[in-house]
């Protein structure tokens, strides 16, 4: 019995207990959710998770992709990648790899870390194929599936699936054309794939088996953004509406099966354009977890990207999207480095908390933090802090001669001043 036929039934499980107490809500509220579509909880049968509510009502969720790439292969490196996500405050992980032994890459991860940890199941497929046969082209149906069932087994328990990829996605892309190309890796691999072969996308085509599968593992499927833009001038085109229907519509019947859904969103997105995003997947997927893959609302702020990124996740956590993918400020120019893991997940941590004002109306932490800076409470301020190691460090490199005050104003703190003639 999984989740979802747990919920439907009416049973409260302790992972709906755990994210009830997590984000202040109700055990019924999170069960109802569960059960409607509207709330995942990634789990694992393999190993111990730390338990994540995503969806409607709660805390926008941040995620940090690491893994290797063709040019770098260092384990090592990636494995201090997850620590530096989970240091910084991530929510999940996701192992997108690319290079070097995959299993080893997966396994030394997955055990290095307690966040659920997701994957793309067809990069390893299609890589394979052309380590084996000379082309990504090669790649053997049954092996998609064989890959998703034997990364789930090493405790991947959350999933990019680029299932709304079919002949008739495809049509729209090659009638409207793109400005920025095609970015998705996943979208690039299985479109070649199926021009070159003239076959339907198999994921596609063979869904019911796929949920077979993940149902089986108890795997959560994230369904993967292959057409998404690449540039803020392909931005809610005809290609990334018409994967996001096709989604809609299997994200339903996944459900449907007793499996966990998330449904992500486009990447390069004018702020204009954020809410039309926002609420057009919510509305077409029935108000199903959205994962917004940043967006980045510019094209020309490589090495700034994280905040290109905060930019446009802020505005989408406050028009109501669930979940957030970082982004790092090696975006666009290189493979990250542990460092910015970290700063992207503190960029995108504090996307997440801007846009969860709004949606949520939650801002006691704010109001806390205006009532210890009033009060020059450096204790309070330093411990409401997102980053309170960086806050205090830049503060104490700095020290004032008056200790209640900073270098920024020194003598003439606005506060102190005030404090002598009025009492707050």
């Amino acid at each position: 019995m999984g989740l979802i036929e747990d919920a439907k039934r009416g049973i409260v499980t302790e992972e709906m207990k755990i994210v009830a107490q997590q984000e202040g809500v109700t055990e019924d509220f999170v069960r109802r959710g569960v059960a409607g579509a509207h709330i995942t909880i990634p789990i694992s049968p393999y190993r111990k998770v730390a338990i994540c509510g995503i969806g409607e009502g709660l805390r926008t969720k941040v995620n940090a992709s690491i893994g290797t790439s063709s040019d770098i292969v260092d384990i090592d490196m990636e494995v201090e990648k997850a620590r530096q996500a989970k240091l910084a405050g991530a929510d999940t992980l996701m192992e997108l790899s690319t290079g070097g032994d995959f299993a080893e890459i997966r396994r030394r991860v997955v055990e290095a870390t307690d966040l659920s940890v997701g994957s793309v199941p067809l990069y390893q497929a299609f890589i394979e194929a052309a380590r084996k046969d000379g082309a990504v082209v090669n790649m053997e149906e049954d092996d998609l599936f064989r890959i998703t069932a034997e990364q789930a087994k090493l405790g991947t328990n959350f999933m990019a699936i680029h299932t709304g990829i079919n002949y008739e996605t495809m049509k729209r892309l090659q009638n409207q054309g793109r400005h920025g190309g095609l970015v998705s890796r996943g979208g690039a691999f299985m479109t070649a794939w199926m021009i070159h072969n003239e076959k339907e996308n198999p994921l596609y085509a063979e869904f019911d088996y796929l949920l077979e599968i993940l149902k089986e593992h108890e795997v959560t499927l994230s369904f993967g953004n292959g057409m998404r833009a690449g540039a803020c001038h392909d931005a809610t085109d005809r290609a990334q509406i018409q994967e996001l229907l096709i989604n809609a519509e299997l994200a339903d019947k996944a459900h449907a099966a007793g499996v966990q859904v998330i449904v992500e969103g486009p990447g390069h997105i004018p702020i204009d354009e954020i809410e039309t995003n926002v609420v057009l997947q919510k509305r077409v997927t029935n108000r199903k977890p959205f994962y917004m893959l940043g967006p980045l609302v510019t094209d020309i702020a490589p090495g700034y990207d994280d905040r290109v990124a905060a930019i446009g996740a802020s505005l989408s956590s406050s028009y109501g999207a669930d979940f957030i993918c970082y982004v790092t400020p090696a975006e666009h120019l290189a493979l990250p480095t542990p460092e910015e893991v970290y700063e992207g997940v503190i960029s995108s941590r504090i996307a997440a908390h801007v846009g969860d004002m709004i949606k949520l109306k939650k801002r006691d932490a704010d109001l806390e933090m205006g009532h210890a800076r009033r009060d020059l409470d450096w204790g309070r301020q330093f411990a409401v802090a997102i980053n309170p190691e960086r806050a205090k460090a830049i503060r104490d490199e700095r020290s004032p001669a008056d200790a209640d005050a900073c270098t920024m104003c020194g003598d003439f703190c606005a506060l102190k001043i005030v404090s002598r003639h009025f009492n707050f």
